[in-house]
């Protein structure tokens, strides 16, 4: 069942990681900023909360879609990001990435433990008095770290970094998905130069 949710839900993910891999770099010897790393960590360690998350989902029978929750953090990142010098739309869309990385977590997993008729073992953090908290606190470090690796989205080198460092930072399959989903617009591509026209 699990395999059958990831090649449905996941193939457009699958196919922008392709095109991603196939975008040339300018200078494929660039090495990434030293701001990559600790960025990728917090986005990294913010899925791995998702686990705990869908335990707790799957305890409650509560669905993964909480609307008013994914506003009120996406509205508490817009009113922060002045703080960091971040675009307020910027700030946004990064932290629907997050949700929406998050969410794809809790659905693999969910789907995987209906499967067998079980979810695993492990101790259940409180989800409003535990889990959300430590959400919260990633977040602002997420906008600290993004602010600083900002100004190296436009580099050619950008998706070539990407590539290569998530496989490194996955546990599975779906947390690579994930974290592909988590990373979608980091990079910016920068439109072709057009030739002047002349007469």
């Amino acid at each position: 069942m699990l395999k059958f949710v990831m090649r449905t839900a996941l193939f457009p993910l699958a196919v922008a990681s392709m095109s991603a891999m196939a975008t040339p770099a300018s200078d494929p010897h660039t090495p990434p900023p030293e701001s990559l790393k600790p960025l990728l960590s917090m986005i990294n360690e913010r899925l791995e909360i998702a686990d705990l998350v869908a335990l707790t989902k799957w305890d409650s029978a509560q669905p993964v879609q909480d609307s008013d929750r994914e506003s009120t953090v996406i509205a508490n990142a817009q009113r922060q990001a002045a703080s960091y010098a971040i675009a307020g739309d910027e700030a946004a869309q990064l932290m629907a990435a997050q949700i929406e990385a998050n969410k794809l977590v809790q659905y693999g997993l969910l789907s995987a433990w209906h499967s067998d008729g079980k979810a695993p073992p492990t101790p259940r953090p409180d989800l409003g008095n535990q889990i959300r908290p430590r959400l919260d606190a990633l977040q602002t470090g997420l906008l600290q770290q993004y602010a600083t690796f900002s100004r190296s989205r436009t580099d050619p080198a950008c998706p070539l970094w990407l590539n290569q460092a998530l496989p490194k930072l996955a546990k599975d399959r779906l947390h690579e998905m994930a974290l592909i989903r988590a990373t979608g617009e980091l990079c910016v591509a920068q439109p072709p130069a057009t030739a002047a026209v002349t007469h």
